[in-house]
């Protein structure tokens, strides 16, 4: 069981009237217990919640004029991870559950089809199970190199494979697509998590249905994925952008806060020096 605080502050110029639509605030799920939370948004803004009724994402949207804008959250959380089996087994595609098969499918960003026999030539090899889907993380720490402004928006897992650059997103998409090339469920999960190396930022990992459960793997080795604050789950990252504009705007400000009690004092030790480097 672990405790954590987490806060995110978003500004904005916007340019002409714009729509927005974040998705930031923790998920109410299992194993994620909120304690409390505050969203606060520039005054004069008609904010509307809703919550999408498959993975239970939970979103604000609303119109903004001309001007600055302010989003704020925060939130206190208890989060409980149950202990993952090593021996966790791969469920046959006649057994999957009808709202799992879904994450078996191709999708924009996680192109299965095209890299199924990179993934049967990487791993076919292997016994199915939790330990092929180790060696499929492990390769990706191994083969890939994080950098950061190293991919785009549009970037897919084909992209990554070829290029084998990418940030926590881009390493998530290739695991998800190795995954379902093998005949496993496999979703992307976005977060909050703390980093031993600021700056903080919303982090990327990925899931995949081993032995009738979702099991959360972080492939880039920066996270505790125990640790996550889950924010929202998808088919890929067009599902789970923490933030969608209809308009002309320009951010300003993007500021990540995660506190595990003694780690938040050596987080905020380290954005001081950081921003007396800058």
């Amino acid at each position: 069981m672990a405790r954590s605080t987490v806060e995110v502050v978003l500004e904005y110029e916007v340019l002409a009237p714009s729509h927005f639509c974040f998705n930031i605030e923790a998920a109410q799920r299992p194993g994620q217990t909120l304690l409390s939370e505050r969203l606060a948004v520039s005054s004069g803004v008609s904010v509307h919640g809703f919550r999408d009724a498959l993975e239970g994402n939970r979103f604000i949207r609303f119109e903004a004029p001309v001007g600055p804008l302010m989003v704020n959250y925060q939130a206190s959380l208890v989060l409980e991870a149950p202990p993952v089996p090593d021996d966790l087994p791969q469920v046959p595609v006649h057994q999957i559950p009808d709202d799992v098969l879904r994450y078996l499918l191709p999708t924009r960003f996680c192109e299965s089809d095209v890299l199924s026999t990179v993934a049967q030539q990487l791993f076919g090899h292997l016994a199915p199970g939790m330990a092929r889907v180790r060696a499929v993380e492990q390769w990706l720490r191994q083969s890939l190199t994080y950098l950061p402004g190293s991919t785009g928006p549009m970037t897919t897992a084909r992209d990554v494979f070829l290029q084998r650059t990418g940030v926590c997103r881009d390493f998530a998409h290739l695991g998800i697509t190795l995954c379902r090339a093998l005949n496993v469920p496999a979703r992307l999960v976005v977060g909050y998590a703390w980093f031993a190396e600021p700056p903080q930022d919303f982090h990327a990992m990925f899931e995949a249905w081993l032995g009738g459960r979702w099991v959360l793997f972080d492939p880039t080795g920066m996270a505790e994925p125990g640790r996550l604050v889950r924010i929202g789950t998808g088919s890929d990252a067009k599902d789970v952008a923490f933030s969608t504009i209809y308009g002309a705007v320009r951010m300003t400000r993007m500021e990540i806060f995660v506190d595990e009690g003694d780690r938040d004092t050596q987080l905020r030790v380290q954005a001081e020096l950081l921003a007396e480097d800058a």
